[in-house]
């Protein structure tokens, strides 16, 4: 395949200097400071950059080179109310720092902590949950890690056998495409110098391929994907999901919402990795969010999971959002929404 030619590159961020990325941070802390009274202080307010640059040259005649250049922008606050305190954070992702959007990292910082404030246990239940975008993500990410070649011939993924079938709702279309160049993560060659491409792996609902890299591909008797990733140039190629999204849909959150009428945003999970099994699918983390009343946002509710199984998560996808968010990660994120998931609370 010839190697996409992608527009990652920004020579601005070689001359952009130390100063104005000290004031970026500065401006970042004072925007989230004054986005609400209630605010009570800043963890961090952080700018941070990455310019890379590579090559492969391989015995076999690879001879590939790229360059890119990403920044972000993100703080973690804190907001108060008498004796409670909540946190919360923002972000603003792009390739050069004229992209960045303070005041959009600030204000959804600001929101996210002070709608926590007043938050309670919920009771024991099962209801309809409006993934968060940045909650999205991460459940991609974990998805990912179940569709590598490796983790299949290895036996550790619940698909191992399961190409062709029906493994999640029509609604759910999954696609790793490392040549899109609003993800963090693009890049234009894998850790092989092989050209990457758009892996359709879920195709309304059908589980069509798994990413390969060269080795895991001949094990498998198919083609690599162009998904060889390297944790650095002294490394081995493994293999592995680069740039994961859900096709999108049409409607906001908003939109979402209202029409759940009922249920539960989850706007934060934590103990992901740990809580999820890649071969049975069993799912179960920590969370927090806002609980759906009459079509809107009501009280926020926090110290309770949800569980369920990636496999009947997947299936019970009833709606896909609209608003895809790229992240500084590998995952992009969209609010999704799942029927049937158990809360355990109170």
């Amino acid at each position: 395949m010839a190697v996409a030619e992608l527009d990652l590159y920004d020579s601005s961020l070689e001359s952009f200097p130390t100063e104005r990325k000290i004031e970026l941070a500065v401006e970042l802390e004072r925007a989230t400071l004054a986005a609400d009274p209630r605010i009570s202080g800043i963890e961090s307010a952080e700018y941070v950059d990455t310019l890379a640059e590579g090559a492969i040259v391989s015995t076999t005649g690879i001879r590939t080179a790229g360059r890119e250049t990403a920044c972000y922008v993100m703080t973690y606050v804190m907001a108060s109310e008498g004796d409670e305190t909540q946190t919360g954070f923002g972000f603003s992702v792009g390739r050069e720092p004229g992209a960045l959007e303070v005041a959009t990292a600030a204000t959804e910082a600001a929101g996210r902590a002070t709608r926590m404030l007043g938050a309670v246990k919920p009771g024991s239940e099962r209801l309809t949950v409006v993934l968060d975008p940045w909650v999205t993500a991460q459940f991609l990410g974990i998805l990912a890690f179940t569709l590598n070649g490796e983790s299949v011939l290895k036996g550790r993924s619940l698909f191992v056998d399961r190409l062709g079938d029906e493994v999640a709702s029509p609604l759910v279309t999954l696609v790793d495409d490392p040549t899109d160049p609003a993800a963090f993560t693009a890049t234009e060659t894998d850790g092989e110098g092989l050209a990457t491409r758009r892996n359709s792996l879920i195709e309304d609902g059908v589980l069509k391929m798994f990413v390969h890299n060269a080795y895991t591909a001949r094990r498998a008797g198919t083609v690599s994907t162009g998904s060889a990733v390297r944790s650095g140039f002294k490394s081995t190629p493994g293999v592995g999901c680069i740039a994961t999204r859900l096709v999108p849909g049409a409607r906001s959150q908003a939109e979402l919402v209202a029409e759940v009428g009922e249920g539960l945003l989850v706007q934060d999970v934590s103990g992901l990795h740990s809580g999820v099994n890649p071969v049975s699918g069993d799912f179960s983390t920590g969370a927090e969010g806002l609980r759906i009343r009459g079509g809107a946002l009501a009280e926020p509710v926090r110290e309770f999971t949800i569980a369920s199984t990636l496999q009947r998560m997947l299936k019970d996808v009833r709606a896909v959002g609209d608003d895809l968010q790229w992240l500084p990660m590998s995952a992009a994120g969209v609010s999704l929404v799942i029927d049937e998931v158990t809360i355990s609370g109170v």
